[in-house]
């Protein structure tokens, strides 16, 4: 628990935050949900397509299942086919090539056996990232990552 003290400055900043919103935001804001569509268009399209391609590109690499996401712009992969653990495995991603993931076990023990993965960059990067995954799955055994 915080102190109260604390507690009440926190509260006193979050009201200032959330309740008096000037007027410039709340035109933009207006202006962002009433004016022209076509760019929300083209990046629900084109995160529509990042997330294809490393949902396949995933479920192509040996020992890896990956679900569909509906929500946010994450994968939650299945690593356990590896024989490899969560932890180890995504520093070992990181540190030896260069990809960033965070383990499944940041999110509670019941997320041993999986990592998330980010697809908020363009195709290319997606691919590369997807190819040194592939690399370093092949590279690692069990308990050595």
């Amino acid at each position: 628990a915080m102190p109260e003290e604390f507690a009440q400055v926190v509260a006193n900043l979050m009201v200032n935050s959330n309740s008096c919103t000037n007027m410039a935001t709340q035109r933009a804001g207006l202006e962002a949900l009433t004016g022209p569509q076509d760019d929300v268009v083209k990046m629900v399209a084109a995160f529509r397509n990042r997330r294809k391609l490393i949902v396949d590109g995933l479920n192509a690499i040996d020992g890896i299942t990956c679900k569909l996401p509906k929500g946010a712009f994450y994968v939650f992969p299945n690593i356990t086919g590896t024989g490899l653990q969560s932890k180890p495995f995504a520093d070992y991603l990181l540190q030896d090539h260069g990809v960033a993931a965070l383990s499944g076990t940041a999110f509670g023990s019941y997320g041993e056996g999986y990592l998330r993965l980010s697809y908020a960059n363009s195709e290319e990067n997606l691919t590369k990232a997807l190819e040194r995954i592939a690399a370093a799955v092949e590279g690692a055994r069990p308990n050595q990552a």
